[in-house]
């Protein structure tokens, strides 16, 4: 079990009858084409907090930006534990995704620059950067980049067939 591979297993008490688990090949291409997705971490308090975000998915990892005083940057300071999902509001249709892991800020540039040329080609300004001083720039001034590999992930397929995948790395 890799990154690129990790071990699918069906959740059968939340599947329906025949389900089968969803490839990991699947949620991967869902997490590179999805365009909002929503970050949890806690507060230094121990409150929650949620807030939706852009990221581009790059090298078996999600990867997003904040501002150096917003409270997401505040939050993954003290823990970088992290909870990521992204999917859609149907219940007839698509394919929800958590991931677990833990943020680590990205300081090379050369990493930056992978990222942020990923940024660039998926999203329109607001969500163009540059990379300098070990940060990305752009219309709203300095960000700080964060990559999150999962240590684990679950899937929740719907359709004609409902189906919870976990995924282990």
């Amino acid at each position: 079990m890799t990154a690129n591979n990790p071990v699918a297993e069906l959740d059968q008490p939340y599947s329906s009858e025949g389900a089968a688990a969803t490839p990991w090949s699947k949620a991967r291409a869902a997490l590179e084409k999805a365009e909002v997705y929503w970050l949890s971490t806690v507060r230094p308090d121990g409150r929650p907090h949620v807030t939706p975000m852009v990221g581009v998915w790059l090298e078996d990892a999600l990867c997003f930006t904040t501002g150096p005083d917003e409270q997401k940057a505040k939050n993954l300071a003290s823990n970088a534990s992290c909870v990521i999902t992204t999917g859609c509001n149907d219940l007839s249709r698509g394919l929800d995704l958590v991931l677990e892991g833990k943020a680590v800020r990205l300081k090379d540039e050369a990493s930056l620059q992978r990222v942020a040329d990923r940024f660039n080609s998926k999203y329109k300004a607001p969500f163009n950067f540059t990379v300098s001083d070990f940060a990305f720039h752009g219309e709203g001034g300095k960000a700080l980049v964060f990559e999150v590999a999962p240590t684990k992930a679950f899937g929740y397929g719907r359709g004609a067939t409902y189906s919870a995948t976990r995924w282990r790395f």
